[in-house]
């Protein structure tokens, strides 16, 4: 069965449905869920692209319109794009994360 376009467009955006839980289980589960994760980290790279285009793109469609439309519309445009900068600091964070910290205890 395909995915629905929510769930597509979800894991477009969304990186956390690569990841399993490594607080849970015994302690072979939590190895093995650390492995996986530093092998779904090597797609971190493609989503940090995908927002800072999505940021670039909006921020820079902001200052576009700027003059030709109020500022109550240019929130439109702005507030997204800034959002797009904590995600990508918290994206970065997960993949220097998974490539340095050693494994769960």
């Amino acid at each position: 069965m395909a995915p629905s376009f929510g769930n597509t467009l979800y894991r477009y955006w969304f990186f956390g449905w690569l990841f399993r839980d490594v607080t849970r289980g015994s302690l072979l589960e939590r190895a093995a869920a650390w492995r996986h994760n530093q092998a779904s980290a090597r797609w971190l790279p493609v989503y940090l692209r995908r927002w800072a285009f999505l940021g670039a793109s909006l921020l820079g469609a902001g200052f576009a319109v700027e003059p030709l439309v109020p500022p109550a519309l240019q929130l439109l445009l702005y507030v997204p794009g800034a959002v797009s900068v904590p995600m990508n600091a918290v994206t970065l964070a997960a993949w220097i994360g998974l490539r340095v910290l050693p494994g769960p205890p």
